[in-house]
């Protein structure tokens, strides 16, 4: 089915004088899962990111591959359920990181030039 807006819905939305501003919250991330193999993905990721370690030389992806992910998935994983929001099923950086979101969307919502993300 092919459908075409009729030209008066197409158009723009009147624009506020003000410029559009935009606030966007970031973190380093957080494993999907409270268990060993998602913990080594989030590390793998997280350590392979040049922004976090500069170096990703050789030397370096053998301490990763050989030594980090064999042995901290295990250890970290178990750190992680002790925190972990089963109600959620998530970690508490993404609640919090959520809450935050939330609720800066909500005092800013009066603003129609600011948007949140």
């Amino acid at each position: 089915m092919n459908s075409v807006l009729p030209l008066e819905t197409a158009k723009p939305a009147t624009r506020s004088a003000l410029p559009r501003v935009g606030v966007l919250l970031i973190n380093l991330g957080t494993p999907d899962t409270a268990d060993a193999p998602g913990v080594r993905i989030y590390l793998k990721e997280f350590l392979s990111d040049a922004r976090v370690i500069e170096d990703q030389g050789l030397i370096w992806k053998l301490v990763l591959n050989g030594i980090i992910l064999r042995s901290r998935p295990r250890t970290k994983a178990l750190d992680y359920q002790k925190i972990w929001n089963n109600e959620r099923n998530e970690s508490p950086l993404k609640t919090i990181t959520r809450s935050q979101s939330d609720k800066l969307a909500a005092a800013l919502a009066d603003r129609d030039n600011v948007v949140v993300d």
